[in-house]
């Protein structure tokens, strides 16, 4: 059984859109290149067609990927809880070591992005922050090390 992926509206539409890219713009764009590529002549020699057989097998590979994903979706309605986090809370955190304050949206691993502080569900922080409650103390083990942090708002 495939695996669920969850996403936001916001994450689906770009999912889908990705999907409509694939399907119509890099479909013919490899298309064509095969039929340049079969223009050359002796295909066993070629190697613009091997090249451009290789490009179709990975457009292919991705668009059945994201089909995959996409019928696996499991869409996250934001502001289900406040009072636990969950996938679709914006949790506003505070390291107790710098006393640094962060706020991160968690998202399903389809969407995350760290660097717009987006983390998934499955990264370190995120899994350790699913289930928790406002005013929450606790350790997250981390590839850095161990963090400790407090929950300061869940949106």
């Amino acid at each position: 059984m495939a695996k669920q992926t969850y996403l936001t509206a916001e994450g689906l539409k770009k999912l889908q859109d990705e999907l409509e890219y694939y399907k119509v713009v890099r479909r013919k764009e490899v298309a064509d290149a095969l039929k340049r590529a079969k223009a050359f002549g002796d295909l066993s020699e070629n190697s613009e067609y091997t090249e451009a057989k290789n490009e179709q097998a990975e457009v292919e590979s991705h668009i059945a990927e994201l089909e995959d994903q996409l019928a696996n979706v499991e869409l996250i309605v934001s502001g289900t809880s406040k009072s636990r986090v969950n996938v679709g809370s914006v949790v506003k955190i505070e390291e107790a070591d710098s006393k640094e304050t962060i706020e991160y949206s968690i998202v399903g691993s389809a969407e995350a992005d760290p660097f717009n502080n987006k983390i998934s569900d499955e990264s370190p922080i995120g899994k350790a922050l699913i289930g928790k409650k406002n005013g929450e103390t606790l350790q997250v083990e981390t590839p850095g090390g161990t963090l400790q942090i407090k929950i300061l708002s869940i949106k």
